[in-house]
C-alpha cells in the first residue's frame, strides 16, 4: 500500500511499530509498497533521532550564501575581527554556543564564504556580488578580434513550415560578419561545432559577447555557465554578457540583424539549404560590397583581418598553487576521500584545482576562477561571489 498523502507521519509510525513488533523488514516493506532501502532509511532515522525524525523534512536546498540572516553574518564578521587568527571552525563553534536552539547554525564552509566575501581571509580577492543573471562589464572592442558578438536571430518558418534559427557572429570593431548559419534548433553541440570551424578559419578573439540565453549561458548552470562558455574559457576567450532586457548593449550586432531580416529572410527559403544560400550571399555582400558609414564608407572586409591567435586545441590546465587537481566526473561530481560532492555538469570532464585553505575547508578553482568552498562533512559546494562577473 502506498503512503497516504495526508498522514505520512502516521504511516511511518505504523511502519516502525510493525518492525518493533518483530516483523521482518522485507515483509513490512512489501506490504507498505516501499523499497527495503527506503525502509532502512526510515528505521535508521528513527533509531538516531526518535519520533521527531519521522516528520516530513523540508526539501528546500540548504543554501546560506545569499540567504544568511544579516544578524548572523554580522556576528561572524565581528567575531573574526575580534579574533583575527581564528578560522571558520572556531567561529562556527562560537555560533553554536551563542545561538544553539534559537536559529539554524550555518555550515563551516558558509562561515568561511562569509569571511571571504568581507575580505577577512588571506586569499580573498575583490569580486562582484551575486550569482544572478545580471550581465557583465562590457569592453570597448576597439580593434579587430578584440571582441566578437554572437546571437541567435529570432526564429522564423521556412517555406516547408520548418523553423530556422540563424546563428550569427560578427566582429565588433570592423562590423565584419563572420558567420550566419541556419540551424534547426539552438542545441549546444552543433553550435560548438560551428564555432570550432570558425576558430580554425579566423583564429581566436579576446572575448565574445552574448545574451544570457541558451546555449551561451545556462540559467541552471553553476554561475550561469554553459558547456559552450566553459569551452570558450578553456581556450582563453573571455565571456561578456549583456544585461537581460538590454539588447542595445549589443547594438551593432542587432542593427545587422535588422538588415539581415529585411534582405535575406523575406520571403524565406523553401528549405534550410535554400535559406543558407541566401545567408551566404548576404554575408558576401555585407562584407565585400556594402560601405559602412562608421568605417568612413569602407567595407568591413577592408578593415578586418584574421586573429593572430590561431586555434591550437585546448591547452593544458595546471594548478601550481593548489594542493592537487581533480577531475569532474560525467555527472558533474568530484570524489574526495571516498565522498562525492556535486559541482556542475557543465564542468564535466574538466580538471579543477583544490587547496585546503583552513582546517577542513577546501577551495575549488577552475583555471584562474575560484568557484567556492567545500567541507567534506557537508559534501556540498558553497558558492561565493560570481567570479565570472568581471573579465580576468
Amino acid at each position: 500500500m502506498p503512503w497516504k498523502e495526508v498522514s505520512v507521519m502516521e504511516e511511518r509510525l505504523r511502519f516502525i511499530a510493525r518492525l518493533l513488533d518483530g516483523e521482518s523488514m522485507s515483509s513490512v516493506c512489501r506490504e507498505f509498497g516501499i523499497s527495503r532501502k527506503t525502509g532502512y532509511k526510515i528505521h535508521n532515522r528513527y533509531r538516531q533521532e526518535g519520533i521527531e525524525a519521522l516528520c516530513d523534512r523540508s526539501r528546500r536546498p540548504v543554501r546560506y550564501a545569499n540567504q544568511l540572516p544579516q544578524q548572523i553574518e554580522r556576528l561572524i564578521v565581528s567575531t573574526k575581527k575580534d579574533r583575527p587568527h581564528w578560522g571558520a571552525r572556531k567561529i562556527r563553534e562560537v555560533l553554536v554556543r551563542k545561538l544553539a536552539g534559537d536559529v539554524r547554525i550555518p555550515a563551516q564552509s558558509t562561515v568561511h564564504a562569509v569571511l571571504d566575501r568581507h575580505g577577512l581571509v588571506k586569499r580573498a580577492r575583490k569580486r562582484r556580488r551575486g550569482n544572478k543573471t545580471e550581465g557583465t562589464p562590457l569592453s570597448a572592442g576597439l580593434h579587430p578580434n578584440d571582441l566578437w558578438c554572437a546571437d541567435f536571430k529570432g526564429e522564423f518558418k521556412l517555406g516547408n513550415r520548418q523553423y530556422c534559427y540563424p546563428l550569427t557572429v560578427s566582429d565588433h570593431a570592423s562590423r565584419y560578419l563572420l558567420m550566419c548559419e541556419a540551424f534547426d534548433s539552438t542545441k549546444e553541440k552543433p553550435v560548438i561545432e560551428a564555432f570550432l570551424n570558425l576558430f580554425r578559419e579566423r583564429g581566436l578573439p579576446s572575448a565574445i559577447r552574448t545574451d544570457n540565453g541558451l546555449p551561451f549561458a545556462s540559467p541552471n548552470g553553476l554561475y550561469n555557465l554553459s558547456k559552450l562558455s566553459v569551452w570558450w574559457l578553456r581556450l582563453g576567450v573571455a565571456i561578456e554578457r549583456i544585461k537581460p532586457g538590454h539588447p542595445q548593449q549589443n547594438g551593432r550586432h542587432e542593427r545587422m540583424h535588422l538588415t539581415l531580416k529585411k534582405e535575406a529572410t523575406r520571403p524565406p527559403g523553401m528549405n534550410a539549404l535554400q535559406q543558407q544560400d541566401r545567408f551566404d550571399a548576404f554575408i558576401s555582400e555585407f562584407n565585400n560590397e556594402r560601405p559602412h558609414e562608421a568605417l568612413d564608407m569602407k567595407c568591413p572586409n577592408e578593415v578586418y583581418a584574421p586573429s593572430p591567435r590561431p586555434y591550437e586545441g585546448l591547452p593544458d590546465v595546471q594548478y601550481p598553487f593548489h594542493d592537487r587537481d581533480i577531475l569532474v566526473t560525467a555527472c558533474g561530481r568530484i570524489c574526495m576521500h571516498r565522498k562525492k560532492i556535486n559541482i556542475s555538469q557543465v564542468l564535466a570532464g574538466q580538471r579543477l584545482g583544490i587547496k585546503e585553505v583552513d582546517d577542513g575547508i577546501w577551495l575549488i578553482s577552475f583555471m584562474s576562477y575560484d568557484l567556492g568552498y567545500i567541507d567534506l562533512e557537508q559534501r556540498t559546494l558553497q558558492t561565493i561571489d560570481n567570479p565570472f562577473g568581471t573579465r580576468l
